[in-house]
């Protein structure tokens, strides 16, 4: 499907720029996407398949409401007002005819009268009772939204087509969190508090800093930050010296993303109020969520879809100040709490709403505008919190997944097939556990389907066919491109299991497989040894799955608790950092090239096409060392995270579509 993308992008000073940049890197590995970031001199409708309007409040956006009302497509409603993009469109324009017309048509006779006030100059206009949504609405074909006030409010309006409401995306990233308080000159101890975006007096910041000097007076070393551009109308410099607040609290400015974000992991709470509201959602929020921040809410309108316990949700009524003292008073008192709410916040948008998740929901009901019909097939993505209308015949049922074994495998599927010689014999004993977990971790066949390991020595080769079910189970290792050779085990019990090997350098040559062969490869302590090209193998690997087909990879890890301790005294972090000895003919086996973290394979598995169906850390060859519980306090005390820090890197990958990057960035250095 071909998509018109319409909307502010960066460096653009708006929020929607910054969500639509995020959107469309993950949007554009489903759909062919164009984008406009204005408006174009000629356009031509019938190039796309549809044409998607990212709208918001603001005169950013005066060229796509114009283009939406031009060439009708699905309008994502960031906010259920429009009325100061109008104003930027006809009042700043002195176009007082148009801005009567509008006010008219959207509210009739009592707005046309008061809009009549405005001209004269005896009042302002009706920003809040006259949303000005009705023509863009009565144009769109479909309409997408973020939050449930702001669906209700459109249906209010009398949009009757199809609709759906898809979260804002949340950025789930990491940030040098004691670096930016460095900088700042914020103690490790010292409770820092932040707002952040446009500094605009809906924000509650002056409710916010008043109960910020109640909080001082029981902890005196708290400091405030106010992180975003500053509102002409808004005199904040003033009202921080009206409240004897110089010394505590710094207003820092408009600053590049990247700061932006450093500030927000720098803070100890960020506070994200707003009244009155017309249901926007704020990408600011979900950053701190993302962040693992723990975060105060107002309790209206777009905050209301979040669950109680990601944030704390204060009233807007008389005791809204009351309410965030106590709350600032509770998390700084009580930093295990602030933790906890900041940990599921960061859970809760890693489950429901990261970009990856969002641009899915986008695809699939965008497709059902495309057909003309209701969506209908909720299997095919994680949509289900997609409100559509009336849904259409249930889909035919989808072919019938592999059965899973009757029983997990266990070490005795390895030991039963573990060669006689005791040096064979050695190594299966001490990475057993390894083994036993990548059996685990691999999904069942079928008699139909065919699976691959790569780098096989034979010890889990038996099992895949006979344990896991797979009908054809092939093999192959380094060598050179077109030798075959043949290899076969006997069981325990005299059962014999005999494959021939291809070989071939996975970073060179082209595998010897078609396109699509097979339903499972497995890349099992191997990519750590790729010294040239690892991009060029997950190509490979790629090319070689069936759509849907699975990648299981296992790997040392490098961000493990034993590679923190030893980089914190002294030693190399990696598991397997020595050089190989040469054998008596001179013969040296590859070492290991390169070892990853967690979050690389992740970054891996995705820019080779592969949405992650696992990512786990396990036991390696070394047994868990309890002598290492203080690196895992150190990393609490700092708050870094305490999960995937075991010694190896299970992961599974699903096959989405083809590779996406061929050389990353953060894999890939030198030139373009």
């Amino acid at each position: 499907m071909r998509l018109g993308f319409f909307s502010p992008m960066p460096p653009s000073k708006s929020g929607i720029a910054d969500y639509s940049a995020a959107l469309l890197e993950p949007l554009a590995r489903l759909h062919q996407v164009e984008v406009f970031d204005r408006e174009p001199a000629a356009f031509d409708p019938s190039a796309f398949d549809l044409l998607l309007y990212q709208l918001g409040n603001n005169p950013y956006h005066e060229f796509v409401y114009r283009m939406a009302l031009r060439h009708p497509g699905v309008v994502v409603m960031h906010e259920s007002n429009l009325h100061h993009l109008m104003a930027g469109l006809t009042i700043r324009r002195d176009d007082w005819d148009a801005y009567l017309r509008e006010v008219e048509y959207e509210g009739g006779a009592a707005a046309l009268a008061y809009a009549r006030r405005v001209r004269a100059l005896e009042v302002g206009p009706d920003y809040d009772g006259v949303p000005m949504i009705r023509r863009v609405l009565e144009s769109a074909r479909a309409v997408i939204v973020h939050s449930q006030c702001v669906f209700d409010r459109i249906r209010a309006a009398g949009f009757q087509g199809p609709m759906a409401r898809i979260p804002h995306g949340a950025w789930v990233q990491t940030a040098d969190r004691w670096g930016c308080r460095e900088r700042l000159g914020i103690e490790e101890s010292t409770p820092l508090i932040g707002i952040f975006g446009f500094l605009k007096p809906y924000k509650r910041i002056a409710e916010s800093l008043r109960a910020f000097r109640r909080l001082l007076r029981l902890e005196p070393r708290a400091k405030f930050i106010l992180a975003g551009e500053t509102h002409p109308d808004f005199p904040v410099q003033s009202l921080i010296r009206t409240l004897g607040l110089t010394a505590s609290v710094r207003v820092l400015g408009f600053m590049p993303i990247q700061d932006f974000v450093e500030h927000i992991a720098a803070c100890d709470i960020v506070l994200n109020l707003r009244y009155p509201t017309v249901g926007e959602s704020s990408g600011s929020l979900l950053r701190a969520m993302g962040l693992a921040r723990p975060v105060l809410v107002s309790d209206i309108g777009s905050f209301r879809d979040f669950p109680d316990d990601v944030c704390l949700k204060v009233p807007v009524d008389q005791t809204e100040e009351d309410q965030i003292f106590e709350f600032l008073n509770l998390l700084v008192s009580r930093p295990e709490v602030a933790r906890q709410i900041g940990n599921r916040a960061r859970e809760w948008v890693e489950r429901e709403c990261t970009w990856e998740l969002v641009a899915r929901k986008y695809a699939a009901f965008l497709e059902s505008v495309v057909a003309g019909r209701p969506l209908a097939d909720l299997a095919t993505a994680p949509v289900a919190d997609l409100a559509t209308a009336p849904m259409a015949d249930p889909p035919a049922a989808a072919s019938p997944e592999p059965e899973a074994p009757a029983a997990p495998p266990s070490p005795g599927d390895i030991l039963e097939w573990a060669p006689r010689e005791p040096l064979f014999r050695a190594y299966v004993d001490a990475h057993l556990a390894r083994l036993t977990k990548t059996l685990e971790i691999t999904p069942p066949g079928a008699p139909s389907d065919s699976v691959l390991e790569m780098g096989t020595y034979l010890q889990i080769a038996p099992a895949l066919g006979k344990r896991l079910g797979y009908g054809e189970v092939r093999g192959c290792y380094f060598g050179k491109l077109g030798v075959v050779e043949h290899r076969e085990v006997t069981s325990a019990n005299g059962e014999r299991f005999e494959m021939d090997l291809e070989l071939f350098d996975a970073e060179k040559d082209v595998f010897p497989y078609p396109d699509g062969y097979f339903a499972t490869v497995l890349c099992c302590e191997l990519f750590e040894h790729l010294s040239v090209d690892p991009m060029f193998m997950m190509a490979e690997v790629n090319r070689i799955l069936r759509p849907g087909g699975h990648l299981v990879l296992t790997t040392p890890n490098l961000a493990s608790l034993r590679a923190i301790s030893a980089i914190l005294q002294g030693y190399n972090p990696g598991l397997f950092p020595q050089y190989i000895r040469p054998d008596d003919e001179g013969k040296i086996d590859p070492r290991h090239s390169r070892e990853y973290t967690p979050f690389e394979i992740r970054l891996l598995l995705r820019d080779a096409g592969f949405e992650v169906s696992l990512l786990e850390t396990g036991p390696f060859y070394e047994q868990p060392r309890p002598e290492l519980a203080w690196v895992r306090r150190l990393l609490e005390r700092y708050e870094y995270s305490t999960e995937l820090r075991d010694e190896g890197i299970y992961a599974v990958g699903r096959k989405t579509g083809p590779i996406l990057s061929r050389y990353p960035d953060w894999l890939y250095g030198g030139k373009e």
